[in-house]
């Protein structure tokens, strides 16, 4: 099934479909102390991704407002906002990494796909996010592709890396 987005003035609008699953895991866990957060672990497991429709139906099930379903989300990294980058890069900045250059390593990545960490690329192909530790730390500086480790990894390498991404 695939929700379908309709343009009325800032908020989108779900199929009636999504809209009665969406329901219904509410109505599962509205009452319980941590209701909320599993309401979004379940939409996000059934769905993929928090849309900004279901964030509104989500936000107005509970009485709150959209940015503080948005700041709940934000909060905790297993939540995503959208769907996940074919390319997740994550740079390890754990102590041993960030002595053998890997701040450096985040500058040359943020520039070269013209992300901040915790962003997607428009096309969702890349992702970049900061990491305290990937235990590879006799190899640092690392980076990680998905669940691929690059040992020792040198400034001028990172547009092959990136190249190698297909």
């Amino acid at each position: 099934m695939q929700e379908k987005h309709l343009n009325c003035g800032n908020k989108a609008r779900l199929t009636g479909d999504i809209e009665g699953m969406v329901e219904k895991i509410i109505n599962k866990h509205q009452d319980k102390p941590d209701g909320l957060y599993l309401v979004l672990q379940d939409v996000q497991d059934l769905l993929g991704t928090i849309s900004e429709a279901v964030l509104h139906q989500i936000a107005g099930s509970f009485g709150l407002q959209p940015k503080d379903v948005s700041g709940m989300i934000n909060y905790f990294p297993l939540i995503k906002p959208a769907p996940p980058a074919k390319y997740k890069i994550s740079v390890c900045l754990g102590t041993n990494c960030y002595l053998h250059g890997s701040a450096r390593l985040l500058e040359r990545l943020s520039q070269e796909l013209a992300l901040e960490p915790g962003e997607t690329s428009p096309d969702g192909k890349f992702s970049l996010e900061v990491v305290r530790c990937l235990g590879s730390c006799a190899l640092s500086p690392v980076i990680m592709i998905n669940d691929v480790i690059y040992p020792r990894v040198e400034l001028d390498k990172i547009a092959e890396i990136l190249n190698s991404c297909e």
